[in-house]
């Protein structure tokens, strides 16, 4: 019975090493032809065509773009510096900030939140939701009461946002074009004008 057992675990162990090389999840490589450097390495994978691949049929490794590269995400976070964020989260697409009021005065203030709605810089990829807090003091306790604020300060943030995130794609843009100039082939045409 316990050579029946030992038998079986080793057949078992057998099947899933054959099944682990036949899928290419384990695969013999050779020290000598990996390159030690991290960035090297990953540069040899992209072009081995080595990645991660989502959904059927995928080709590639997916589209995945950094807070750094995107536009509205920069703009916000450089139009909002003067006040402590609670929350920023480029997953999410959300932006929070902490209570804020400009004065000593703490009776009254502000919390933004923006929402990104898509990462093209347009008026309706971002939502911005104003809270206006009103605190008053009546025999010892605080009474707060929150609320949407009404005013233009929304709008107004949005527009600084986009002014801003437009100057950056346009800033891309350009270093983008020259990135390629500098970097695109020139066309050799002989006396006849063909390629």
């Amino acid at each position: 019975m316990k050579k029946t057992f030992v038998l079986k675990k080793l057949l078992f162990s057998f099947l899933i090493l054959t099944l682990l090389s036949e899928c290419g999840i384990y695969r013999k490589t050779d020290s000598r032809k990996v390159p030690y450097n991290v960035n090297d390495r990953v540069q040899k994978n992209l072009e081995e065509g080595r990645r991660i691949k989502f959904g059927k049929g995928s080709r590639g490794g997916g589209s995945f773009e950094f807070a750094s590269s995107n536009e509205m995400w920069r703009a916000a976070i450089e139009i909002l510096d003067f006040i402590p964020l609670n929350n920023a989260d480029y997953g999410g697409g959300i932006i929070i900030t902490d209570w804020y009021s400009e004065g000593s005065d703490d009776t009254d203030s502000l919390k933004i939140m923006i929402r990104f709605l898509s990462n093209e810089v347009r008026a309706d990829g971002l939502k911005i939701t104003v809270y206006k807090k009103n605190c008053k003091l009546n025999s010892g306790v605080q009474n707060c009461s929150t609320q949407v604020d009404k005013s233009e300060i929304g709008q107004e943030l949005k527009l600084a946002i986009l002014k801003k995130a437009a100057i950056y794609k346009s800033e891309t843009q350009k270093k983008d074009k020259e990135e390629f100039m500098k970097n695109r082939k020139p066309i050799n045409r002989d006396r006849d004008g063909q390629d």
